[in-house]
């Protein structure tokens, strides 16, 4: 069975840091890309970083340069550092596969996520 448990959000004041955790179970970690993915209130779930299986990454341009994702293929973990907290940040977060389908795929199962709001 799939799961995806995210970790580590919360309130943080605007210039802030915060450090997301990923622990999935049920897929082939060590050869899947991974993504952290955000949905903000009213807006579509987007894809803001990306890791390959080779540790490659890429991101959305509203998060380069603030965010750094990483993996641990040895402990099936997946992490975004965030820093440089924005109030647009303020979105719940979620780890999935990092395939072009999984956006679009009306089947993709999402964890809960976790919540990061940005506040002054």
């Amino acid at each position: 069975q799939v799961q995806f448990v995210e970790s580590g959000g919360g309130l943080v004041q605007p210039g802030g840091s915060l450090r997301l955790s990923c622990a999935p179970s049920g897929i082939i970690f060590r050869i899947l890309p991974m993504g952290w993915y955000r949905q903000a209130p009213g807006k579509q779930r987007e894809l803001v970083a990306k890791i390959f299986a080779d540790g490659g990454s890429n991101y959305a341009d509203s998060v380069k340069g603030r965010f750094t994702i990483s993996r641990d293929n040895a402990k099936n973990t997946v992490s975004l550092q965030m820093t440089s907290l924005k109030p647009e940040d303020t979105a719940v977060y979620y780890c999935n596969v990092g395939s072009s389908s999984t956006l679009g795929n009306p089947k993709t199962y999402w964890g809960q996520g976790t919540q990061v709001t940005v506040s002054s």
